[in-house]
């Protein structure tokens, strides 16, 4: 019996595209790197915080060139690149430096469905890493600066009526020797520093909306008063356009409110569910923007009641608190690095095993350290119960680091565009992820990392999201400004310096090194604070370090955070190995010395 040609046809493209990608190098991967499909590139919707029915994925296979700065588009292209994977990834496919005297380019053609006709058409990019100038059709559109935020433009203008739309970004990167928030990014990766991300590494994508639509909605809930304010940014209104909320626990609609698109609204909550690493309880929001007393946009989101503020116990201490109750917050330093996809997770799933296997280890917070998620896995630390301590990630320079006391030296002197870069980029994430209720904690500066006029930065933070707590300076340099003073100390916790008037913390300690053969990313040079032979020997000495924070949180500490969730490149001090196919340690004991922590302030 023959096959339809249609059939045929299929499988042969289907074959065209695998026979165009390959994962590049020989370095470990993850288990989920062998599932990759190139037609279906992290196909889950990007922004689950605010979601429409009708979009369009743009991941998978795209031509790139890497040519001389300031060269004009290349005529011929070096090859194909798999979207959203960094150049110098394995699964990218092609794993090769940029460096700063080159510059990235992508050009891939897309079609606009034809139901969207009549729509204005949303570019979107969920991080490019680091300066992107965009075309559609050899027009620009476009250009952002920024490797952490999303960023979008309505491209519809320079739409083609039908058939093929050309597009082409092209992106410049000079890692460590730019002035740009970068992370752990070097051009020599070693010890603690990691290989460069440069270009697109989240999700690329299509959206269709109405000339009149919402851009933007914030949530911030009022557990006090069970009430909840819900601000929206919307394009293309005027004075009389209305957005209307709906708010559902489950099925089942229990309020609703209206005001003018220029205005806030505060909607009761009653008998209010609250949030918790426990029960981490969503209510579901349903958003229509009404003109003339019509919808003409509708987005799905959700919101959590829950409440972040710190407040003196009995003995003085100054505790963290969730919920008007103080909790001890406990969690693993999380670097967010894959061997196979560096700053991007090789799948959703993926994504999120790191997040359930922390609370499988029994803790209840993570230090998201100096690097932004994809959207997707913020969602999935609201949905399971995580408390997230995000970073800004480094960048610029460095002044001296000073730990064990106050600083009392001369802050580093950026310059005004690094300076600019930074307040852009700072507000620019916060903004991303201000209605997460997972994230409970800023953290500006991180070990005296590019930190600079540290009092403006924190009261700036604190008073632009007064609903969350700010950690100055993880590890120093340390001023008296801000909810935290937060030490760092390796490999056992320590406290040697105390602050009455703050929430004191332990920002990292731990460090213990395995390294097992058959999971290493370098098999020549890999290092942890402390090294032993096997897992046992690992679990013993974490969780000596554990009965000591119990003693040390009972004495002064209220939060730690341990170094660290898997070995990243050449580090093996991972709870994990960096393939996550081994847990390093005894999971049954860690989780109970770790479960011991997290309570010990409950009452």
């Amino acid at each position: 019996m023959r096959k339809p040609i249609l059939v045929i046809l299929l499988h042969f493209l289907l074959a065209s595209a695998y026979a165009q990608w390959s994962p590049a190098g020989d370095k470990i991967k993850t288990s989920w790197a062998e599932n990759i499909d190139v037609n279906h590139v992290l196909p889950e919707y990007p922004r689950p915080s605010m979601e429409r029915t009708d979009w369009k994925n743009l991941n998978g296979l795209w031509e790139y060139a890497i040519q001389e700065v300031g060269a004009p588009e290349p005529a011929n292209f070096d090859g194909n690149i798999l979207v959203p994977f960094a150049v110098e990834s394995s699964l990218s496919g092609v794993k090769k430096r940029v460096g700063d005297k080159n510059e990235l380019w992508y050009k891939r053609n897309f079609t606009v469905p034809s139901n969207w006709k009549n729509k204005q058409i949303l570019l979107h990019f969920g991080a490019v890493d680091w300066r992107s100038e965009i075309w559609i059709n050899d027009i620009k559109v476009g250009t952002h600066e920024g490797g952490y935020a999303p960023f979008s433009f309505d491209v519809t203008p320079f739409l083609n009526k039908s058939g093929d739309q050309k597009l082409v970004v092209k992106v410049w990167d000079p890692s460590e020797k730019g002035y740009q928030p970068r992370g752990k990014q070097t051009s020599r990766p070693e010890g603690i520093w990691y290989t460069p991300v440069t270009g697109i590494w989240q999700t690329v994508w299509l959206e269709p909306v109405a000339q009149k639509h919402i851009a933007y909605v914030r949530t911030t809930p009022d557990i006090d008063n069970n009430r909840l304010s819900v601000e929206l940014i919307s394009n293309g209104t005027n004075y009389s356009d209305l957005y209307q909320v709906e708010v559902f626990d489950g099925s089942t609609k229990i309020a609703t409110a209206k005001a003018s698109a220029k205005q806030a609204v505060d909607i009761a909550i009653p008998n209010a569910k609250l949030w918790d690493t426990e029960s981490p309880f969503l209510y579901d929001l349903k958003v229509s923007l009404l003109s003339n007393g019509k919808v003409v946009d509708q987005v799905d989101s959700y919101f959590a009641m829950r409440k972040v503020s710190t407040k003196r116990d009995e003995h003085g201490i100054v505790r963290l608190q969730l919920n008007n109750k103080d909790v001890f917050q406990f969690g693993p330093l999380d670097q967010g690095w894959w061997p196979d996809g560096l700053y991007t997770a090789p799948s959703d799933e993926a994504l999120k095993y790191d997040i359930v296997k922390t609370k499988d280890f029994g803790f209840n917070m993570i230090r998201k350290h100096v690097k932004v998620e994809p959207a997707r896995w913020y969602t999935h630390c609201d949905k399971l119960g995580i408390l997230v301590w995000q970073d800004m990630p480094n960048g610029d320079r460095s002044p001296r680091w000073q730990n064990r006391k106050y600083f009392d030296g001369t802050e580093l002197k950026r310059s005004a565009e690094s300076e600019a870069n930074y307040h852009a980029e700072w507000k620019d994430i916060m903004d991303f992820l201000y209605s997460n209720p997972s994230i409970v904690c800023w953290v500006p500066f991180n070990e005296a990392w590019g930190q600079f006029k540290t009092q403006e930065i924190v009261e700036w933070t604190k008073a632009y999201d007064p609903s969350r707590l700010v950690n100055p300076a993880s590890g120093g340099n340390h001023y008296p400004v801000g909810d935290m003073l937060d030490l760092h100390n390796y490999p056992h916790p320590e406290l040697y310096l105390y602050d009455a008037n703050r929430a004191t913390v332990l920002g990292e300690y731990g460090g213990i090194g395995l390294a097992l053969e058959g999971h290493l990313w370098a098999t020549d040079r890999n290092w942890g604070y402390v090294q032993f032979k096997n897992s046992k020997e690992v679990t013993d000495e974490y969780v000596k370090y554990g009965e000591q924070l119990l003693k040390l949180a009972k004495a002064g500490f209220s939060a730690a955070v341990y170094t660290q969730t898997t070995d990243v490149e050449g580090e093996v001090n991972g709870l994990m190995t960096y393939d996550r196919k081994v847990i390093k340690i005894e999971e049954d004991r860690v989780h109970d010395i770790n479960r011991k922590i997290v309570n010990v302030l409950k009452k």
